[in-house]
């Protein structure tokens, strides 16, 4: 059984299960687009409909997840663990090529549909490095278009064709 399955026995809508699997953190649109598909959209609405639920978590992580983390370190030993990993991974190699290039650093680190990269992470990597939402939110919204594009060719198989 797979993700669509699931909500689909949910008795869900095509529509909702790809926007809600578009707001999931690491499989992201790059998982919601081709399920939206594989459950009968058309590429574009399911690209569409992805890219709004993919966006939809950004400006509440930009915002809270250094109060969430804070909270969560007082919590367990297991806890103050993840958020350590977390905060090294928001601070890491990729984050250093974000500072450096800011805009465009994120717009990659977002647009890139690898794992590890997509809008959550590009919002925790803005929120560790203390750029603001206003700065953050633009380069984020183009790298997740910029992603929706990719996948969504791929998901069509104009990819396969070019190679």
């Amino acid at each position: 059984m797979n993700i669509a399955e699931i909500f689909s026995g949910l008795g869900m809508d095509e529509t909702l299960i790809t926007f809600l699997i578009s707001m999931l953190p690491v499989v992201e649109l790059r998982l919601a687009i081709p399920a939206g598909v594989s459950l009968g959209l058309p590429v574009w609405r399911a690209a569409l409909v992805s890219v709004v639920g993919n966006l939809l978590p950004a400006p509440f992580i930009i915002a809270f997840i250094r109060v969430f983390m804070d909270w969560l370190k007082t919590r367990s030993e297991h806890a103050r663990r993840f958020v350590a990993w977390l905060e090294r991974r928001g601070t890491g190699p990729k984050a250093d090529r974000v500072r450096q290039y800011e805009f465009w650093g994120l717009v990659l680190l977002v647009a890139i549909p690898l794992p590890g990269t997509g809008a959550w992470t590009g919002s925790l990597v803005a929120a560790l490095l203390d750029i603001r939402m206003k700065r953050a939110l633009p380069p984020i919204a183009l790298g997740v278009v910029l992603a929706a594009a990719i996948v969504s060719l791929a998901t069509a198989g104009v990819i396969e064709l070019l190679i």
